[in-house]
């Protein structure tokens, strides 16, 4: 009963521990995770770039392929859908664990301020960015909700198409091609730039930026801190554009690690409770002094391995196999089976073993020596009887009785 009380608490120990195991696997899989991805190429009033709907739409497919719960994915976004689409972004984040935010086109700083460019921009003059380009400041603001990391990433320092055109009305504002340099207010911030603060980015050859490409890489490994992930992305681009472009990363984190994509939950096998061989042992012998197949049979339900459970398989085995007949003639005393048993020879008189009739013969002489002995004390010397002048042994009469007279008074 003790060992069975063992077994069950140890059983029902190793499914508690997988069940935790389970819940804390769900609970790090269950962030939520949402994503805003926009693409803007075909520009009416500048040059069409031939890769930013490439990069989204390869950048939406591999959020959605890591599980990201929202993806909202739109390419070449006028001033009003730009505006719409980042209002209800902000709505899907509230209860949101992770928000990201990608943008992939023109971004221009004016003033100091950081603007994304939509498709339908004029920016006649300088003061018209304020009402025809969106502030990245709008967009961070829109993953503020999320509880466990914001993430705002821009493809978007490209040279300014529209600097040769507009016109500056303020003397102090600087109209530059790349962003300016940000900090965010809150911790758990990330701001990613395609190239540091001042300078521009590069489109590639390829079907998407060098930028993206790397981030393509990186971003869906499990597990993997973002900002370790970040550092390899810039790592990849500063080597693939010969030093030209060098991705940077503006916010602030605490010491926990972040990753983008959790890693998968190990969950690790219970290890089997060694039998205690003292214990096994005792079971072993009180199921041998029992010997029948059930008792066998109830002990390697208890104990299925090890060295008494071979034993005990082997027992069981011994009490399955049929028993043979013994074979006719064969001896069954002990001796070898092989051989037939012999008829045992009759016994030999000897000596040393007398049969029943020398044995009767020494009685007769015994007692004819005693009677001699009687008669001769009883009549005298004149009738002693030698034992020698007997004739025949086996067979003894007495003589006929003879008084005699000592003188002639009787």
């Amino acid at each position: 009963m003790k060992r069975v009380s063992k077994r069950f608490f140890g059983v029902m120990a190793g499914i508690w521990g997988s069940v935790l195991t389970a819940l804390c696997a769900d609970t790090a899989l269950a962030d939520k995770r949402v994503a805003l991805v926009i693409g803007n190429s075909g520009y009416q009033n500048a040059a069409r770039l031939p890769n930013p709907v490439n990069d989204a739409t390869s950048i939406g497919g591999m959020f959605r392929d890591v599980g990201f719960d929202v993806v909202q994915s739109r390419f070449d976004l006028g001033m009003q859908e730009f505006k719409r689409a980042i209002r209800e972004f902000t709505v899907q984040a509230r209860d949101a664990d992770i928000a990201v935010v990608y943008y992939a086109g023109h971004g221009i700083e004016i003033g100091g301020v950081n603007y994304l460019v939509p498709v339908d921009a004029k920016l006649a003059t300088d003061v018209a960015a304020e009402d025809e380009a969106v502030p990245l400041d709008r967009v961070i603001r829109a993953t503020e909700p999320a509880h466990r990391l914001r993430l705002v990433i821009l493809d978007a320092c490209r040279d300014n198409p529209f600097g040769s055109q507009m016109q500056g009305t303020v003397a102090m504002r600087a109209v530059t091609g790349g962003l300016a340099r940000i900090e965010p207010a809150l911790s758990n911030t990330m701001i990613a730039y395609a190239a540091r603060a001042g300078s521009t980015v590069e489109d590639g050859t390829g079907a998407n930026s060098p930028f993206t490409a790397a981030l393509l890489r990186h971003l869906p490994e499990a597990g993997v801190d973002v900002r370790i992930a970040f550092g390899r992305v810039r790592d990849e681009v500063w080597t693939k554009t010969g030093h030209r472009q060098e991705p940077f990363v503006y916010g602030s984190f605490g010491g926990s690690e972040v990753p983008l994509v959790p890693a998968a939950a190990k969950v690790e096998p219970t290890a089997p409770a060694a039998d205690n061989d003292l214990e096994v042992r005792r079971a072993y012998e009180l199921t041998a002094n029992v010997g029948t197949r059930s008792a066998w049979a109830a002990f390697l339900k208890g104990f299925q391995t090890g060295l008494y459970a071979d034993l005990a398989r082997a027992q069981l085995a011994r009490l399955d196999a049929p028993s043979l007949p013994a074979p006719t003639g064969l001896r069954t005393d002990g001796a070898s089976r092989e051989q037939p048993a012999a008829a045992a020879p009759p016994p030999e008189a000897t000596d040393d073993e007398p049969t029943t009739r020398h044995k009767r013969a020494r009685s007769i002489e015994s007692h004819r020596r005693q009677t001699a002995e009687t008669h001769h004390r009883e009549f005298g010397e004149h009738r002693r009887h030698d034992a020698t002048r007997w004739s025949r042994p086996t067979f003894w009469r007495p003589a006929p009785a003879v008084r005699s007279f000592a003188g002639p008074h009787c």
